[in-house]
């Protein structure tokens, strides 16, 4: 098996950003949802209720992280504003520190969203644990639903679009890392891996929620993949695609496509 895409996330539920090798932390991969967008009570904004934040795409380089909505691209400096307010923001149960944005950039997010809306960032020093009932000592996460890592294989979404009338691709799962090879739905059973030489703890199968129906490409909804995945990927009320992992090296910590994946 083999790593054939990288992703990362850096504002939760905005467009996501291919990449050719990525560090790994203990939140996941280096800028993976460290960035959300909150309303005026601090609570995470999602594509769940607001479909279009699918649009807005995400690029970064050494210094700034850009966010472009149809012609208008908004740079934002890539490392925490060392002046922000610190904020309580919450995502689902967890409440966690975070810094909020200056007035300018939660202006340009509240006028493309139509409502309040702050960027805020999780410092180094904001922990937010892992869910403790599949938690080990140190894991944490960063502003991800629950989880620092997704895993995807390539034949568990081709076995899918064998079954739907439209194929979807890969990106409406969202995952950190994809890879070839292996039987549809191995990465359900990972148990102990290395990627290259960095080592992850495979956690469970990911339950999926209606994301997966926004197409990336207009924001529009149906009723697929997920009716579909219903049928033959339900476990306990939940529709599973994917795999929940972290990482558990103590010293490797790159990883790039084209390293293959070994089982413990």
């Amino acid at each position: 098996m083999e790593v054939t895409q990288l992703f990362v996330y850096p504002i939760k539920s905005l467009g996501g950003v291919a990449i050719e090798e990525s560090e790994v932390l203990k939140r996941g991969l280096k800028y993976d949802r460290r960035w959300m967008i909150v309303d005026e009570n601090h609570l995470f904004l999602s594509q769940r209720e607001h479909a279009k934040m699918a649009l807005f795409k995400v690029r970064f380089d050494a210094n700034f992280l850009y966010v472009k909505y149809e012609n208008d691209e908004l740079a934002i400096p890539l490392h925490a504003p060392m002046d922000g307010p610190i904020v309580q923001v919450r995502v689902w149960d967890d409440l966690c520190e975070a810094k909020e944005y200056s007035r300018e950039v939660k202006r340009w997010f509240s006028d493309r969203l139509g409502q309040a809306a702050s960027l805020v960032y999780m410092p180094d020093d904001s922990v937010r644990p892992m869910n403790q009932k599949y938690a080990k000592e140190g894991d944490k996460v960063s502003f991800a639903d629950g989880y620092p890592i997704l895993v995807v294989g390539e034949s568990s979404l081709a076995d899918l679009n064998e079954k739907l009338t439209e194929k979807v691709d890969v990106r409406r799962f969202r995952p950190n890392i994809v890879f070839k090879g292996g039987t549809p739905f191995q990465e359900d059973n990972f148990q102990d891996f290395q990627i290259g030489h960095a080592a992850f703890r495979g956690i469970k199968p990911c339950p999926r929620c209606q994301v997966v129906t926004i197409n990336p490409d207009d924001a529009s909804r149906g009723k697929e993949p997920l009716a579909t995945l219903a049928k033959y990927r339900t476990q306990d009320n939940k529709v599973m695609f994917g795999l929940n992992a972290c990482w558990t090296s103590t010293n490797a910590n790159r990883i790039s496509i084209g390293d293959l994946i070994t089982l413990a």
